[in-house]
């Protein structure tokens, strides 16, 4: 199987608006528009972070029907009150039946077909629109279309240079990881014990380096 890489980390915040304030606040920048993901129901904003890595902040898309199943991201969890949260990665592949066949200890979900504007790719999504390893363990994603939505961005001096896992399982996480082959030389990506699932991102910007998550 192909080696996977980082494709981009995801912010559920209530609104976009309330991402994007949380992010501004800790970045010191502003998400660019994303669009809409019709059969989830969701929209996002979108920050580059690399070449071929960005940030999206994604929230419920209020203006359009509810989906007939769960949301991703466990979006439909998320209180409207709820402060915004890094809450999980997403891992790129190049075959993802290969990916999800060797995740198979820890399930990722079923693969979607998504579509974003003129973006097209597929996804793991569990049935009921949880985290896998409460969000420690990647999402799956293949694109299907030749440009990656990072090089679309506006470059606002924003560079993703670290990324540490935390799981109260964390030799877990890791053979996950190494199942995947995962790879990212321009960022170091760590596993640590914690109490409860999470994320904790180091940003390069203008103003210098500042922690998400």
């Amino acid at each position: 199987m192909s080696t996977c890489r980082i494709d981009h980390l995801a912010i559920v915040a209530p609104t976009l608006q309330a991402g994007s304030d949380a992010l501004h606040a800790q970045l010191g920048v502003r998400p660019q528009p994303g669009g809409q993901h019709a059969r989830m129901g969701t929209h996002n904003l979108l920050l580059r972070l690399g070449e071929a890595l960005y940030l999206e902040v994604i929230a419920v898309d209020p203006g359009v029907p509810a989906p007939p199943r769960a949301r991703w991201f466990e979006l439909d969890r998320l209180a409207a009150d709820a402060p915004p949260r890094l809450a999980c990665w997403v891992a790129r592949t190049d075959d993802i039946a290969a990916a999800v066949a060797a995740t198979a200890a820890v399930p990722v979900g079923e693969v979607l077909p998504m579509s974003r504007g003129g973006f097209g790719w597929r996804i793991t999504v569990p049935a009921d629109g949880s985290l896998p390893l409460g969000g420690a363990a990647p999402t799956l994603i293949q694109w299907d279309t030749p440009a990656h939505p990072a090089s679309t961005l506006e470059d606002l001096g924003c560079t993703l240079v670290a990324l540490e896992l935390q799981h109260p399982e964390p030799a877990r996480v890791q053979a996950l990881l190494d199942r995947l082959g995962l790879a990212e030389p321009a960022v170091t990506l760590t596993v640590r014990e914690a109490p409860v699932p999470g994320l904790l991102a180091w940003v390069r910007t203008a103003a210098g380096l500042r922690s998400l998550g």
